[in-house]
């Protein structure tokens, strides 16, 4: 009996690591030639939670495969792009869900990151969904400023819990990441 008691402990405990960011689509902006391209390539495959990148050069697009069970840190994705030269225009990431409720200006805790969804309707979440991350540096600045009107959270403007986030029970000065369902 206790064994099976383990081996049920220890099942619940790796759900986590299964439902986690699985991949991400990364378009980046300036790239001029196959150079560029290598040039941002080497960059993220620096990150020590990318397990594989393939690349479409006609759209300048990186397809990031993550290794299961470790954190995707967001940001680190979009610093390695600019620590090469260039920037990001858009951020897709592939995400599991199981039974999350989603509601208007609210944040929700997800493996480490915080995300409020943006732009949709109050919803429950189930399976695998893909987010487009659209905080400042994420976006072109033609589609930020549409999104831009979707909220007057203070938040949105910094990427960073302020009084807005309080109701939420979010500390000051941590990191909100902005997203919409695709």
């Amino acid at each position: 009996m206790k064994k099976i008691i383990l081996i049920v402990f220890l099942g619940i405990l790796t759900i986590p690591g299964i439902s986690q960011i699985e991949s991400a689509k990364l378009q980046a902006s300036g790239l001029t030639c196959a150079m560029c391209a290598k040039a941002v390539y080497s960059k993220l495959e620096s990150l020590p939670f990318v397990d594989k990148i393939d690349t479409d050069l006609n759209g300048s697009a990186f397809l990031l495969d993550f290794k299961q069970g470790v954190p995707v840190d967001i940001d680190a994705i979009k610093n390695k792009v600019e620590d090469a030269g260039f920037s990001v225009a858009m951020l897709d990431l592939n995400a599991s869900f199981h039974e999350v409720a989603v509601k208007k200006d609210e944040h929700i805790n997800y493996h480490g990151l915080v995300l409020h969804f943006m732009g949709g309707k109050e919803q429950t979440i189930h399976g695998d969904k893909t987010l487009r991350v659209i905080d400042k540096h994420y976006t072109t600045a033609k589609e930020q400023k549409k999104f831009n009107g979707l909220t007057d959270m203070e938040c949105f403007k910094t990427g960073v819990a302020a009084a807005c986030c309080a109701k939420n029970g979010k500390g000051a000065s941590e990191r909100i990441y902005h997203v919409m369902i695709n």
